[in-house]
């Protein structure tokens, strides 16, 4: 190895290792420790047990747990519900603030500002929208005449469930129609005039030269909004509480409950990462599914 190339190989290294020396501590080692205490019978409300090993008791423990199945079930509709609502919503509104029309930098602003707003305050401010005593949701819809009295919307699991999406849905659509508008923005004028010459239509258009040209776009946007929703939390907390009758209780808010209400540190460490399995699962078949017979 020559002079010059020793040297180069000094200076990546040198570069490289602050990164490497960051990224081990704030991920590698947590990963590395929360598997192992997913391996133990950690359980802060009995400190006389101690840590002892107990290997995959935790997961099997876990995985026969009815509430788990619960969470599991609610999530499924959760993600589904939610991330199906914002990529068709996020796609529909990128579509109209791509075309030229007075004041469209207003609007585009305007778009992104519930992308702006905290979790938690969204989960607060959809409390007080959905209060059954004085929430603005209610009184709007009784000054419509669309009902004749107040609406408990929290106090059914499946109306629960539905509201909690709804308020994902309100604040989540913006990040995806970001995503879209900025892929909308790179595909060249010139294939949709040569679509438009050779017959055709709008949705011709948009099935032959829209779709494949942002499937790598679709592809980010809904990996990223299935990540996100399987690991939500903060909005269910908020808003919710996992409630009534577990019927908001996602993965993420079963596991806070093994780990910092039940303290059962062990169980809640196997629950989060049998949750990160399952993201891991599912975005494989995302992309399996969405370059469906492209060529790398």
């Amino acid at each position: 190895m020559t002079g010059a190339r020793r040297k180069e190989l000094q200076l990546a290294v040198a570069l490289f290792l602050p990164a490497f020396l960051i990224m081990a501590v704030v991920t590698i080692y947590p990963l590395l420790r929360s598997f192992s205490i997913s391996l133990r019978q950690w359980d802060l409300m009995r400190p006389e047990l101690g840590q002892p090993f107990v290997g995959l008791d935790n997961y099997r423990f876990i995985l026969t747990d009815p509430l788990f199945w619960d969470s599991v079930r609610v999530t499924a509709v959760f993600v589904v519900l939610a991330v199906s609502l914002e990529i068709c919503l996020g796609l529909a509104i990128a579509l109209m603030l791509n075309r030229p029309f007075h004041g469209r930098t207003a609007v585009r602003l305007m778009a992104l500002l519930p992308w702006a707003v905290p979790s938690v305050v969204n989960g607060i401010m959809w409390k007080w929208i959905l209060n059954p005593s004085y929430g603005a949701l209610n009184g709007l819809l009784l000054q419509l005449g669309l009902i004749d009295q107040y609406v408990i919307w929290l106090g059914e699991p499946r109306m629960a469930l539905l509201m909690v999406v709804w308020a994902d849905v309100w604040k989540e659509t913006s990040f995806i129609m970001l995503l879209f508008l900025a892929a909308l923005q790179t595909i060249p004028h010139d294939l949709y005039e040569a679509a438009t010459v050779d017959g055709a239509g709008t949705v011709g258009k948009f099935r032959h030269v829209t779709i494949p040209l942002i499937r790598p776009t679709l592809f980010v946007a809904v990996a990223l909004r299935t990540i996100w929703a399987l690991k939500s939390f903060d909005l269910i907390y908020t808003l919710t509480a996992g409630g009534p009758s577990n019927g908001t209780a996602v993965l993420g808010y079963y596991t806070y409950l093994k780990s910092f209400v039940a303290l059962q540190m062990g169980r809640g460490a196997a629950a989060a990462y049998i949750m990160t399995f399952v993201v891991l699962v599912v975005v494989y078949f995302y992309q399996r599914a969405i370059y469906r017979g492209v060529e790398y």
